[in-house]
């Protein structure tokens, strides 16, 4: 039986991080209150924290599916608890995404109206985006659906592999246990710098589907989803989990043994 507290840590901490991350979004959209990727990488990089800080005596803070993922694959976590992680991950997204929209929605209308866009239209992507992530648009870098496919999976498989490398206890470099959430949260920023511009950087499946439901619901459509080819589910949900997979064998079958091998013998 799941424990309820760690079904609330999970809620908890994936709505605090999302709602302050996509929040950054909304800010540099509608009001330009970040000028460059980095400052909303680091907005991101300090939810991430907040959150893990907030829920890991909960839950242990995964806030991420993929991350779930890769625990069960990784046998840190036993499967029964990867369904339940995951929809209170989801839940607490979708419910972040909501709280976003009645924050932001009358300044969205407000940018819709001076920018002349019809929400649900094509041009929407515009504001869509501060929910679910687009990894092809009109003024940004041309990504294939490969491509974009490629860059989530590899993003979530960095993040993955520096997840291990601060938590387990074969890694004597690693940091304090009391420090390890800074150390993530740096990590989730600098993977934003190098690859938000190709997709946005989702690396995380709740993320990107819990508020982009919202989008959906509120008016945006199908323009909620970056393409008619079904892009948001192999870019945005599949590909992170992938990456962590990845992640999970490289680990554990190539970078913990060696790591274990290489101890000093201690007397």
């Amino acid at each position: 039986m799941i424990n309820k507290r760690e079904i609330l840590g999970e809620f908890l901490g994936t709505f605090v991080m999302v709602l302050f991350g996509i929040g950054s979004v909304a800010v540099a959209v509608l009001f330009n209150g970040y000028q460059s990727i980095l400052q909303i990488a680091i907005a991101w990089g300090i939810s991430v924290m907040l959150a893990i800080y907030l829920t890991r005596h909960l839950s242990n803070a995964h806030l991420n599916p993929a991350v779930t993922l890769a625990m069960v694959i990784s046998k840190r976590m036993p499967s029964r608890k990867l369904i339940p992680y995951v929809i209170a991950q989801v839940l607490g997204a979708f419910a972040a995404g909501w709280v976003l929209f009645l924050l932001f929605n009358p300044s969205i209308e407000a940018f819709e109206a001076a920018n002349t866009i019809v929400r649900g239209s094509a041009e929407s992507w515009q504001t869509a985006k501060m929910f679910g992530e687009f990894y092809s648009v009109p003024d940004g870098a041309t990504v294939s659906m490969p491509l974009a496919i490629f860059t989530e999976g590899f993003g979530t498989f960095l993040l993955m592999l520096f997840i291990f490398g601060f938590t387990e206890g074969s890694n004597i470099g690693r940091p304090h246990d009391t420090l390890a959430p800074v150390f993530i949260g740096l990590t989730v920023t600098i993977i934003i710098c190098l690859i938000a511009h190709l997709t946005q950087a989702g690396i995380n499946p709740a993320r990107d589907f819990g508020p982009r439901m919202v989008a959906y619901l509120t008016g945006w459509g199908d323009a909620a989803f970056p393409d008619d080819s079904f892009g948001f589910f192999w870019v945005y949900i599949l590909a992170p989990c992938l990456g962590s997979t990845a992640a999970a064998f490289f680990f554990c079958k190539v970078v913990d043994p060696i790591m274990k091998h290489d101890q000093p013998n201690t007397l």
